[in-house]
């Protein structure tokens, strides 16, 4: 076990098991509230994990009993003079779709080559929900307090959450979710498809099932991602031919050769790194 550092302020937290990268928001007394020094801590984090040597899954939670409660309020008094805090962040250059920095610290998530599975507890309000879009996986607390909240502070999610939504609960929920602002209980998250599962403890759950995945081949489990994000964003004869391609190079390729060696000598596979 061993820590990265990666933010001067300690605002998130990651602790490699394995090769398991256990990222937490780390601001607990302010239920990890987003200020710039959060959405900084958050890219920089994602941004490093994507070449990071070893990881094969990624778990974010948060410190404490929130996962995040959104915008700090210093945010939102500084946007009464028209300020916008998170632009002060100082962040990497950016080379993917999202430019914002918010939309930077929830999409970053999506773009990590490897499963992101988010555990989620008490509030998950506003930005951090959208932040939590960004994993491949969220499991939650029965309990677990979730809203797309901007609306009841005169915003719009802007964090990439008016894109990532709909693919996850339809239109018409996601819409239902952002205009009313109401929140909504884990067990109701899991039904409307805004979560994956329910677990009375989502960081143990979400711990095991990371280092299950950590087990599969990692260039088998990446191919995986790349399609499965892919799915709905193409046309289904760009997305069968990107198909076609991962299967032709995992095909005889050394890790699958030793995936299929080790199921049928029924021992656990020694995989090869990217």
């Amino acid at each position: 076990m061993s820590d990265i550092t990666t933010d001067s302020a300690g605002r998130v937290t990651v602790t490699l098991i394995g090769a398991v990268a256990d990222v937490r928001l780390n601001r607990p007394e302010k239920r990890n509230a987003l200020d710039p020094a959060m959405f900084e801590a958050l890219v920089v984090t994602g941004e490093r994990l994507k070449s990071q040597p070893g990881v094969r899954a990624v778990v974010l939670s948060g410190a404490g009993p929130d996962f995040c409660a959104g915008l700090d309020f210093a945010s939102f008094q500084a946007m009464r003079a028209g300020m916008r805090l998170s632009a002060t962040a100082q962040l990497p250059s950016a080379d993917g779709p999202a430019k914002a920095t918010g939309q930077r610290a929830a999409y970053v998530w999506a773009e990590v080559p490897v499963p992101v599975i988010a555990a989620l507890r008490g509030n998950t309000l506003g930005g951090g929900l959208q932040i939590a879009l960004g994993a491949d996986i969220r499991i939650v607390t029965p309990d677990a307090r979730l809203s797309v909240f901007e609306v009841a502070w005169g915003l719009i999610p802007d964090m990439t959450g008016t894109q990532l939504l709909p693919e996850l609960v339809g239109r018409d929920v996601a819409k239902e979710l952002t205009y009313t602002a109401r929140i909504v209980s884990g067990e109701e998250a899991v039904r409307i498809g805004l979560a994956t599962r329910t677990d009375p403890d989502p960081l143990a759950a979400a711990l095991a099932m990371a280092k299950e995945i950590a087990g599969r081949s990692p260039h088998a489990i990446r191919a995986a991602k790349r399609l499965l994000n892919l799915a709905g964003r193409t046309d289904l004869a760009s997305g069968f031919a990107a198909e076609q391609e991962e299967i032709r190079a995992l095909i005889g390729s050394p890790n699958q050769v030793e995936a299929v060696t080790a199921r049928l000598e029924k021992r656990d596979p020694s995989f090869d790194e990217i």
